[in-house]
């Protein structure tokens, strides 16, 4: 009943949408969507650049899949930098910190390529944005005492990632 009032209410403009991660202490955090979305963005940059190769420029197909294409890796990259910031914001405390003072130059780095990534369409600066998000992954599950593992994605672009060593 409360969920049907809230949302009669959000209809009629009386209530404003939220959304967050995470800003109650839930302890859900996990870098693989991270990762899988640095990978997308690399991928659609591989998409863009065969289609640039065997279609021609002026073909509505190409521009269509370009223009997919494009907000794939842009939503990609944008989600890259959003995630980062919440778990450096959210998780990383003090101990933390203290033990990787590097992250706080490594989250940098990472709001960096991902907006040269969002700017145009480098694979060399996707490429480096996957290797960055591996090197932040290893670092928030070294805090948590996990183990990880680098290995060849089974998926285009098959690029190393890391994963958590269960």
């Amino acid at each position: 009943m409360l969920h049907s009032l809230l949302s009669r209410a959000h209809r009629h403009g009386l209530v404003s949408s939220a959304e967050a991660h995470c800003d109650i202490p839930c302890k859900i955090y996990d870098t693989a969507p991270i990762t899988v979305a640095a990978l997308t963005v690399v991928r659609m940059i591989d998409v863009l650049e065969d289609w640039r190769k065997h279609r021609p420029e002026d073909d509505v197909a190409f521009m269509n899949t370009v223009a997919r294409a494009v907000a794939q890796k842009e939503e990609h990259a944008a989600y890259v930098k959003d995630a980062v910031v919440v778990i450096w914001g959210d998780y990383f405390k003090a101990p933390q910190i203290e033990k990787y003072p590097q992250i706080h130059g490594l989250v940098h780095d990472i709001m960096l390529k991902g907006s040269a990534v969002k700017q145009g369409v480098n694979r060399d600066d996707a490429v480096k944005l996957v290797e960055l998000v591996n090197e932040f992954a290893e670092i928030f599950w070294a805090t948590k005492g996990v183990k990880t593992k680098r290995a060849v994605c089974p998926y285009p672009p098959s690029l190393e990632v890391v994963y958590v060593d269960l």
